[in-house]
């Protein structure tokens, strides 16, 4: 099967046809336009099936959501019993309570919670409740990070600044932006210095997993914290990716420090479209007295809390982190071997859970990838390309580098994804000659 192949063959072809013909660009998401087309029968575990029979490893777990592993009988299960009785019922029911309880167990800082549906959402109502305790509007953010796709947060980011992101976007809707480089506690210290009395909060995502895989420099989220402490701004962390995937208490407990409030998303429902934000009681509460709306009319719906209930039981009780990061860290070591064995200058950095493939440039020196500029400096078009031909020997990766590992990937999928990136790197290598 080539590349070409994972997108044109018998019913994915007849498939990709009709939804050309109905959907925009074929695809329901414009982070799909980068990724290897095919269409998807089923998934179970850590592989896939598409409708040809093609069977994947996946890596890239539906961006992230699959952290147990694709359709969990226990999380399904609890899903399929509570839908049952009834799906929204525009009024509280008791498996909200209880699923907020278990993930205020799990995180251990926040005081309270509310569930909702995306993270784009959860982070709007976080910058929300930030502004309205602190009276400010600017935010500090870092450039390549992503907080979703609304006008007010989505950026472009390039040696000459920050930029709406889209056509159509208004640009006075990121005006209140204030952008530094991540891992770089100084830049923020002087955009407090800048404006002061103007900062409302500082909001990142702890580890940069949607771009790069880019950990913290040892005290850079410390310093952060004792930033926004001195200067009155509420510290968010967009946990929307790390949360309950790098810890069992998400960044906050790997990194150990303790934001005001998190956004929480995709490994805390088990694959269910569901996000949460926390924090602190006299933040939150700022929507109990109903000073700052956030409504919803599928927030903490039957599914939503016992998706959310269940993956939190079985995280608690299967307490996977271990295996994780033991196949992580094998998997990191195997690819980076294949790499050198190949002579290819392949980069693979980031954590066991959540780390980053791509190739530095041909000559190009072995160098740290810190921040959104560093990581420029890597051939990222061609892993792009390179994650076409992992597709069509069965290694299912975002075309942006990163690789998640789930809960359900064992020896057998570490020996078979070794092999099948052997062979595709092998096939890239002689497509490649002169």
């Amino acid at each position: 099967m080539t590349a070409d192949q994972v997108v044109r063959s018998g019913a994915a072809a007849a498939l990709a046809a009709r939804a050309a013909a109905v959907l925009p660009g074929g695809v329901s998401s414009n982070v799909r336009l980068a990724t290897a087309r095919t269409f998807f029968a089923r998934g179970s575990g850590p592989r896939l099936w598409d409708v040809d029979g093609n069977e994947y490893i996946d890596y890239l777990l539906g961006q992230g959501p699959a952290f147990l592993g694709h359709a969990h009988p226990q999380v399904n299960g609890a899903v399929t019993t509570a839908v049952g009785r009834g799906m929204v019922f525009g009024a509280q029911h008791a498996l909200e309570v209880e699923a907020i309880e278990k993930l205020l167990a799990a995180v251990g800082w926040a005081d309270m919670a509310r569930l909702g549906v995306s993270g784009t959402e959860a982070v709007h109502a976080a910058l929300r409740l930030a502004r309205a305790a602190t009276g400010r509007r600017k935010v500090i953010g870092f450039a390549g990070q992503y907080h979703g796709w609304l006008d007010t947060v989505l950026m472009a980011h390039g040696p000459d600044g920050h930029r709406p992101g889209s056509a159509g976007q208004p640009p006075q809707y990121i005006a209140d932006w204030v952008v530094a480089p991540f891992n770089d506690a100084d830049a923020v210290q002087r955009s407090f210095e800048e404006h002061p009395g103007e900062i409302a909060a500082v909001i990142l995502e702890p580890m940069m997993c949607n771009s790069g895989a880019i950990a913290p420099r040892p005290g850079f989220l410390a310093r952060l914290r004792e930033l926004c402490t001195a200067h009155g701004a509420v510290l968010i962390f967009d946990e929307v990716v790390t949360g309950f995937r790098l810890a069992f208490g998400g960044a906050a407990q790997r990194f150990g420090v303790t934001p005001d409030l998190a956004i929480y998303g995709k490994a805390v429902a088990g694959g269910w479209p569901v996000a949460a934000i926390a924090g602190r009681r006299e933040l939150l509460e700022l929507f109990g007295t109903g000073k700052v709306n956030h409504s919803g009319t599928f927030n903490a719906s039957v599914m939503a809390a016992a998706a959310v209930s269940a993956t939190m039981d079985v995280l608690r009780e299967t307490q996977p982190y271990l295996s994780v990061e033991e196949h992580g860290t094998e998997l990191m070591t195997g690819l980076r071997g294949i790499g050198e064995r190949y002579g290819v200058p392949l980069h693979v950095q980031g954590l066991p859970a959540a780390f980053h493939v791509s190739f530095r440039a041909e000559g190009a020196p072995p160098t740290d990838i810190v921040d959104h500029a560093s990581l420029q400096s890597l051939d990222l078009a061609r892993y792009t390309r390179v994650s076409r031909t992992l597709a069509a020997h069965g290694i299912w990766v975002a075309g942006r580098g990163i690789w998640y590992v789930s809960a359900a990937h064992g020896p057998a999928e570490l020996t078979d994804t070794l092999d099948r990136f052997d062979r595709a790197l092998a096939a890239h290598v002689a497509e490649s000659r002169p």
